[in-house]
């Protein structure tokens, strides 16, 4: 009788090992040989702290997600500075480093000029759903589109937050109220421009640093929707708060455009069926944030509200004249034709109103 080599008796047992496993106990091989993918995970910036309007659209959007795809893709959702503040996340889309991120014209206009035109004041009109249906503007959309994928984005939405608020230690009822007035704004120039057209020091800073620059006196004033005033506790600072119905703060929510072009037909699928239906909800939520914020405000007793009345209004945009001289100058001619359009767009719902 031949002897067994070694080498011969070692694969005789693997291989009864493994026929064994195979007849006896198929748990044995389960994590061996995997059937299912592993979930895709896509990572979500946020501009903003948990609990705020990005937050509960990025929440909303997850859920959705996970259910479309029965798990197969997986949200990570990033608020506001745990991985940087909002120049950083825009950068961070640019390079593919997060897949999804919120990106406020306040400093995209920096890189895409064009953004700036939601920085200018009394362009939308009242009505939230008449401003929708404007976002949702085909001709608006593919202008809108094209300057943001000069940046290496896909703008994928465009989310209405809210209406913008002033907030200072003196009533901002007039243009010349802001004269000598050191009003923090975003870093776009656009903004810039504007508060300077009424007689202000615009001075520059990240949105997470405007709580201390209040309480330090860097700044005498800011602008930001009223959820924004209560979240970051800004009233602690300031004894007025004006609400103009000037500006309406629209976040844009981007993808890195390679990303997204990359996408399969399944992903793509799930993306879009995820959109559906979410400026509807999203417009309930700022609304619901907004109002609770100002009625907070209201009962509290810290900050005096002020409303401007419609001739007041109308002094404001009159004097914001050279801002819009600005935005065409920087924005070129792509820039005069989304703005061209958004008056159209306005001029329309405002006289449908009537």
């Amino acid at each position: 009788m031949k002897a067994v080599s070694n080498r011969s008796l070692t694969l005789i047992l693997a291989s009864s090992l493994l026929l064994g496993a195979c007849s006896d106990n198929d748990d044995a091989l389960t994590g061996l040989f995997p059937e299912e993918e592993e979930p895709e995970t896509w990572r979500f910036a946020l501009e903003e702290v948990g609990g705020s309007v990005q937050d509960a659209w990025a929440q909303e959007f997850r859920r959705r997600m996970q259910a479309l795809s029965d798990g197969e893709v997986q949200v990570e959702i990033y608020p506001y500075g745990s991985i940087g503040n909002s120049p950083h996340l825009t950068r961070l889309a640019q390079d593919g480093r997060v897949h999804l991120a919120f990106a406020s014209p306040g400093h995209v206009a920096d890189d895409i000029p064009e953004a700036g035109v939601f920085l200018l004041p009394y362009l939308f009109p009242e009505s939230d759903q008449a401003t929708r249906n404007m976002l949702a503007d085909p001709e608006l959309a593919t202008l809108l589109e094209e300057a943001w994928a000069d940046a290496g984005l896909h703008l994928l939405s465009l989310v209405p937050e809210g209406w913008m608020t002033w907030t200072a230690n003196r009533p901002l009822l007039h243009p010349e109220d802001f004269s000598g007035l050191r009003m923090r704004t975003m870093t776009a120039p656009i903004h810039q421009a504007v508060v300077e057209a009424w007689g202000a020091e615009a001075i520059a800073l990240p949105y997470g640093d405007v709580h201390e620059a209040l309480q330090l006196g860097q700044v005498d004033g800011q602008s930001n929707p009223a959820f924004a005033v209560t979240e970051m506790q800004f009233q602690e600072f300031q004894s007025h708060i004006t609400l103009p119905g000037a500006t309406r703060f629209v976040a844009s929510l981007v993808s890195n455009r390679e990303w997204y072009q990359n996408l399969d037909s399944k992903h793509r699928q799930w993306l879009d069926e995820a959109h559906k239906g979410m400026p509807e909800f999203i417009d309930d939520v700022q609304q619901e944030y907004n109002q609770r914020s100002l009625q907070q405000l209201r009962e509290n007793g810290q900050i005096v509200v002020h409303e401007l009345s419609q001739d007041q209004k109308a002094a404001f945009h009159a004097a914001a004249g050279p801002a819009n001289d600005a935005y065409r100058a920087q924005a070129g001619e792509r820039g005069e034709r989304i703005l061209e359009r958004i008056e159209l767009l306005s001029d329309a719902a405002r006289e449908a109103d009537r």
